[in-house]
């Protein structure tokens, strides 16, 4: 009787505890935004154990139905079960990337076995799957609409490909591996952001800030004082990383931060180098016990290109036409920097970024520093904005009685043309030390129906963006106002997005039709018209000059082609690792430079290798398809040029492209999206014209 007692008071304080988490009460912030200013690190486990409790529960409910396998009592049952899971989940990884901390790492190594026991709890429910076979099997005579028939397919084949019709024993096994390789990827990409952290290039002599900027002294100077050093300072940023290697004289100081960020995470006590072939060889278990070949079999079948052959056909259809333009625009940077001092027949990784910057001021008379000054953050911000409005007739109103999760970080609510609530957008655009690299969207709430109430979509940017100066504000450089583009572009898709369930709504699409909607945005970087309507000197207010833009467009194709073959070198690399049968006795670096050997353009450094810090592939939702890039390019150059057709700002193309392409999501197949939109199958010609790389 005592220890009944004492169990349930246990529980009447685990339930107490519960609704004082702000994780599990609905919250009170407008549009039920999540309350950041009062969620902590500790509200995340019991959030977590609640959520998949809930989840549980849910599942069972569907499964101890006696009636009759239906549409919505066994397919809408499951996408709506897990809210508060898919919450918690939500919010908890936007934050491991944004703005992490060692309790939230160590809070994912303890959920990730969770989640991964939850997910076959799911996955390999035999009486959940024969309901979903039932209802599945009588598909064609239950009258669905399109997005109905997606989901029940998805469904259906989710079950397959998650490994519902394995022996029990079969089961067991593919459990134990998935929970393995969730672990692993979680220690891939915390070793990465460690490694990058770990490093800090301390300068204390003025003479060795040779070629820099004064933006990039002030910030190196700042975060020296950050940092509590004298001097100068430089991490593996990318603000800091990237104009070091742009600007700076000092050949070995550039050599030594290059060799410092490509050989991230390999050796050390953050070394990746076994993990990756850890990696690679529980995937290929996994693919092998689910009837595939290879991972990128067993990845490929659910994107639009569907088999590995039609990706390396694709890559090689790029790749191979692109090398001798590629060629030359590395010999063309080579024969300038020798014409001005540089002794080497050979340009080295680490002097290719400062002579390709020389030689682009030079043959364009144009840098990243002359532009700056014309590119004010907040200015932008505008722009961007209003290209949205200009193209969707959406507004964006600065929202600051919404919690946000850390104070760089901005909210606007965005309201359709009729005044509607379409959506809350966070704009996070500063690095920091919690931060990881890079640029990437998310969202903490996806657009979706249920009972008949819509829910509208929190969707955020996150970059890294160079910060204000105590002498200037935020200026970013023409390439940081593209990023914004295509990562706005990946907002757009999220906050306009129009359906019913979860899983077909904003950016749950094919990994290689994600893409579209982001870099289809990079290309307004490019427009004079557009340029012209705010690029302004922060300082004066005047116009940025028309010569300035004429360059800016005579520039973007400037090294094009090498662009275009580095990137292809990344989805070749990723193609290579997951088509392996087996993994190779190399090692992770040497199997890389074996793979991109016959392309190689620069040479290859010994002991360097990008696998290990890939975090795209391994850590990220890529693997098996980094080549969606390349493959979204196509289709946007196809795309866009329907707006270079009927005008850049058309509102009925615009309407058009929101119609058929942001707001589908996934409801039906991506390569009909696209087809219902341009009238016609995306042409790889359409991105060789546009980068110029045509005889």
């Amino acid at each position: 009787m005592k220890k009944t007692l004492l169990i349930a008071g246990a529980m009447l304080a685990l339930i107490s505890c519960n609704m004082k988490n702000p994780l599990l009460t609905e919250s009170k912030a407008p549009f039920g935004a999540p309350e950041f200013d009062k969620i902590k690190n500790e509200h995340y486990l019991p959030a977590f154990e609640q959520g998949i409790a809930e989840a549980k529960a849910e599942i069972d409910a569907i499964v101890a139905n006696q009636e009759e396998p239906t549409f919505e009592n066994t397919i809408e049952a499951m996408e709506y079960a897990g809210q508060t899971l898919s919450k918690v989940a939500s919010i908890f990884y936007a934050l491991m990337e944004a703005h992490t901390d060692d309790t939230k790492q160590q809070i994912a190594e303890q959920i990730s076995p969770m989640l991964t026991e939850y997910s076959m709890y799911v996955s390999l429910n035999n009486d959940l799957f024969q309901r979903v076979k039932a209802v599945y099997e009588k598909k064609d005579s239950l009258g669905l609409d399109k997005d109905q028939m997606t989901l029940l397919e998805d469904n259906y084949k989710g079950f397959v490909r998650g490994g519902a019709n394995l022996s029990d024993e079969d089961k067991a096994v593919y459990s134990k591996l998935s929970e393995e390789l969730s672990l692993l990827t979680l220690q891939f990409s915390k070793n990465v952001l460690a490694a990058t952290n770990a490093y800090t290039l301390h300068v204390t002599d003025s003479t060795e800030l040779g070629g820099l900027p004064e933006f990039v002294k002030t910030m190196a100077a700042e975060t020296a004082a950050e940092k509590g050093l004298e001097g100068w300072a430089f991490t593996l940023d990318y603000p800091s990383y990237s104009p070091f290697l742009k600007y700076s004289t000092n050949r070995e100081l550039r050599k030594q931060v290059w060799m410092a960020y490509n050989t991230r995470a390999i050796g050390g006590e953050n070394d990746n180098t076994e993990i990756v072939k850890k990696i690679i060889d529980l995937r290929i278990k996994i693919a092998n016990i689910l009837g595939y070949e290879t991972y990128a079999d067993y990845a490929l079948e659910n994107r639009m290109a569907k088999t590995k052959k039609t990706v390396d056909e694709f890559v090689m259809q790029l790749l191979e036409p692109s090398m001798a333009f590629a060629k030359k625009d590395v010999a063309d940077v080579l024969a300038y920097a020798k014409k001005n001092g540089f002794e080497e027949n050979l340009l080295q990784p680490w002097d290719f970024s400062y002579w390709s910057e020389r030689y682009q001021e030079a043959e364009y008379s144009l840098s990243a520093e002359e532009l700056k000054p014309y590119f004010q953050l907040e200015s932008c911000i505008d722009a961007v904005f209003g290209l949205a409005t200009r193209l969707y007739g959406i507004t964006f109103e600065e929202r600051n009685d919404i919690p946000v999760y850390h104070q760089d970080v901005k909210v606007y609510e965005v309201k359709d043309a009729d005044g509607s609530h379409l959506s809350l957008f966070y704009a996070d655009f500063f690095p920091r030390a919690s931060k990881r690299g890079g640029a990437w969207m998310t969202d903490f709430r996806g657009q979706s129906i249920r009972n008949g109430v819509e829910y509208r979509p929190f969707v955020t940017i996150v970059c890294n963006f160079t910060k204000p100066t105590a002498d200037a504000p935020a200026l970013i450089t023409h390439d940081e106002l593209t990023t914004f583009l295509h990562e706005f572009g990946h907002a757009l898709h999220g906050m306009l997005a129009k359906g019913r369930y979860p899983s077909l709504t904003g950016t749950s699409v094919s990994r290689d039709f994600v893409e579209l909607p982001s870099q289809i945005m990079e290309n307004w970087a490019f427009e004079p018209e557009y340029l012209n309507s705010f690029a302004k000197h922060y300082q004066t207010g005047e116009p940025i000059p028309a010569e300035l833009i004429e360059k800016i467009v005579a520039a973007k194709n400037y090294l094009a082609a090498y662009g275009q073959v580095r990137q292809l070198h990344f989805g070749y690399l990723d193609m290579a690792w997951h088509s392996l049968k087996e993994v190779p006795a190399a090692g992770a670096v040497e199997f890389e430079q074996s793979v991109l050997a016959p392309w190689g353009v620069l040479p290859a450094a010994e002991g360097a290798a990008f696998s290990t810090s890939f975090s795209h592939i391994f850590s990220g939702g890529y693997s098996a398809g980094y080549y969606s890039y390349k493959w979204a390019e196509v289709l946007e150059a196809d795309a866009f040029s329907l707006f270079k057709e009927k005008g850049i700002f058309n509102t009925e193309v615009a309407d058009s492209f929101r119609k058929n392409i942001l707001e589908k999501g996934g409801s039906e197949d991506e390569a009909v999206i696209y087809r219902n939109f341009r009238g016609h199958d995306p042409q790889p010609e359409a991105l060789m014209k546009k980068l110029g790389l045509t005889k």
